[in-house]
């Protein structure tokens, strides 16, 4: 089992395979009032191939959806899960365009 929690002093969420200290994978972001962007996600190779990276892609972005916050995904892979994912999709941050005058 994956454990994923949120370290907002680090601005960061990390994977934990249960039972055990050591950190499996983390996924970084910059979060606003508005907006939370997912700009870097790893995983340690000792942990690789196990859905560490999707259990850290699914719980970032539940928690976005309960905090109502927009998902600005500049880190490949969790631009790549989300397009994997359409259920996610509602939460991608839309620019709003600018009319000049």
């Amino acid at each position: 089992m994956v454990v994923v929690t949120d370290v907002p002093e680090a601005q960061r969420y990390e994977a934990r395979v249960d039972g055990e200290s050591e950190v499996a994978g983390i996924a970084e972001y910059i979060r606003t009032a508005e907006l939370v962007a997912f700009v870097h996600t790893e995983v340690s190779p000792k942990y690789e191939g196990r859905g560490i990276g999707a259990a850290l892609a699914r719980a970032a972005l539940d928690e976005a959806r309960a905090a109502n916050l927009r998902v600005l995904a500049t880190c490949p892979f969790i631009a790549g899960w989300i397009d994997r994912h359409p259920e996610y999709q509602d939460l991608l941050y839309q620019a709003r365009s600018r009319v000049s005058d």
